[in-house]
């Protein structure tokens, strides 16, 4: 009997989405930083066992829009609850918030078996943590939860002992040893923006969209040209930084990543263009791969 569906992750934002799906992959296929709104498409993960197929995808955060782009990123929560075999709802031992309660009623509505994941469980007492499954047994009752470490790696086999319950009968969807459905052009474009993530504060890495002019890939090095488009014209000298300091360490940053990501030799050149608005413009949206219906 061969066992294969998708099974999507959701929760709200810094709960360790990101990092429990590389946890459940292997590898690091999500960009993880400490802040909000770090995921921005969904990623999928294949991961293949001899009588399993599980494809897996990370989401966005939930959040209360205050802008098109935003409105996608909740475009594809809601449609990872629509078309999910598994929904994976992660929560945390120290989130306070309300904001998904429409998607968690959602979830609840669906009749799709779900998982609730209590992530962080290294930062609270066994106390707190019954209190904690005793509130999402209460909110979910048809659902299983399973208290994890995903940084720490503690319980990811009780996990997915968990989600192999659940999965529907079927033959696999992809061939087997496929790691993702993402090209590696999407992946350069994700290491970038997480360098972006790490280096700049405030409103900067919020107003930038990175988008890959070439990919060559040579025997022993692949060529990327990227460009960074930002919002305003003011963030422009902010990204380039002091005679192109700043840029130049995102670009190191990031093409050392890439090297590690690919197995071989990078050369990463950077570029930054100003796209007014860009974050409430459909047809850039669309360009860019959102959807902002």
């Amino acid at each position: 009997m061969h066992r294969s569906g998708f099974v999507n992750i959701i929760g709200n934002p810094n709960v360790g989405k990101s990092t429990l799906m590389n946890a459940l992959v292997g590898e690091r296929l999500s960009i993880i930083t400490s802040k909000a709104q770090t995921t921005r498409h969904r990623i999928m993960g294949i991961v293949d066992g001899e009588n399993f197929q599980i494809v897996y995808s990370d989401t966005p955060g939930i959040l209360k829009p205050a802008y098109k782009l935003q409105e996608s990123m909740m475009n594809f929560v809601r449609g990872a609850v629509d078309d999910a075999d598994v929904i994976l709802y992660v929560t945390d031992t120290v989130e306070q918030s309300d904001r998904s309660d429409e998607i968690v009623e959602r979830i609840v509505r669906s009749g799709i078996p779900a998982v609730v994941v209590i992530n962080k469980i290294d930062l609270t007492t066994p106390e707190a943590l019954e209190a904690i499954v005793d509130r999402w047994h209460a909110k979910m009752p048809d659902a299983e939860i399973v208290p994890v470490s995903a940084k720490e790696q503690f319980n990811m086999k009780g996990l997915l002992e968990a989600i192999l319950r659940r999965l529907p009968e079927g033959e696999p969807f992809y061939p087997k040893d496929t790691l993702t459905d993402r090209p590696m052009r999407f992946f350069a474009s994700e290491i970038i923006r997480e360098k972006i993530m790490l280096n700049y504060d405030k409103e900067i890495p919020y107003c930038c969209q990175i988008e890959i002019d070439t990919y060559k890939e040579e025997p022993t090095i692949d060529r990327i040209s990227a460009t960074i488009y930002v919002a305003r014209n003011s963030q422009k000298g902010i990204v380039i930084g002091h005679k192109g300091e700043k840029l130049k360490r995102v670009g190191q940053a990031a093409r050392e990543d890439l090297e590690r990501f690919i197995g071989k030799k990078v050369f990463l050149q950077l570029f930054v263009k100003v796209q007014e608005g860009w974050r409430d413009n459909e047809r850039q949206l669309q360009r860019f791969g959102y959807d902002p219906q």
